[in-house]
């Protein structure tokens, strides 16, 4: 199986404009903001200024300097074509995906979604996955990443009143299909989610899978989490 990745770290993050690279089917959601700096906007309300400034200050104790080198975000041994300990695989040969989760998990019925597990002490530790239409071939076609995944973490992602911060992105080619992996954190007032999410398009279908947990337990269960969101691949349909 032939493998390249390339990954790619961020400090500052500019804003981004939209370009109508999306159908209607596929991102009604999105518009003209961009990734959210780690800074307190003076226009924004008290509520606003809040939620940025509990971002920011999470965000400096659980990734030190809020930036993550290009080592730290390696390929997992998923790509070895060798399941690892402690996993499960789940195939749905029907819609034409995979993906490991974690042997203590147990699936769940998530709205929206075609198949989803989750811890079974810890709800908010899971992994969902979901698709829609589209005339698309490859995720580039949607448009340069760094916009696309912008996009995604500031207007379909996250809520009116959460602030998204991007911690790292990578692509990669396997078996001549792109994908697109990133790390980001959704802050609300009283409460922050971490999360990996993987995009990829085949079969006529946009894929994304996403898995994460509480932002206080990221830590630990990252590099767990990481080896899902890696082990998603997209097959031809039977």
């Amino acid at each position: 199986m032939a493998v390249s990745s390339l990954s790619l770290s961020f400090i500052s993050k500019p804003k981004f404009g939209v370009q109508s690279w999306a159908s209607q089917s596929e991102s009604a959601a999105i518009s003209a903001h961009g990734i959210t700096k780690c800074s307190i906007n003076t226009s924004s309300t008290d509520e606003q200024k809040s939620v940025q400034s509990v971002s920011c200050k999470r965000r400096e104790l659980v990734f030190g300097l809020g930036a993550l080198s290009v080592n730290s975000f390696p390929i997992s041994p998923v790509f070895a074509e060798e399941k690892p300990d402690n996993y499960e695989v789940f195939v749905d040969k029907v819609d034409g995906y995979s993906y490991y989760y974690p042997s203590d998990w147990r699936e769940f019925d998530f709205r929206g979604h075609d198949s989803a597990f989750k811890d079974s002490h810890l709800q908010l530790q899971n992994v969902r996955l979901s698709f829609i239409p589209t005339n698309k071939t490859d995720i580039h076609d949607i448009g340069p990443m760094d916009e696309v995944v912008a996009n995604l973490i500031n207007n379909v992602y996250s809520a009116p009143t959460q602030v998204a911060d991007l911690l790292n992105m990578q692509e990669r080619n396997i078996d001549g299909r792109n994908y697109c992996t990133f790390e980001y954190v959704l802050t609300s007032p009283n409460f922050a989610r971490a999360a990996f999410a993987t995009i990829a398009i085949g079969n006529g279908r946009y894929y994304t899978l996403i898995v994460g947990a509480n932002e206080r337990r990221w830590r630990k269960y990252r590099n767990q989490l990481k080896v899902v969101a890696d082990s998603f691949k997209v097959f031809d349909m039977i």
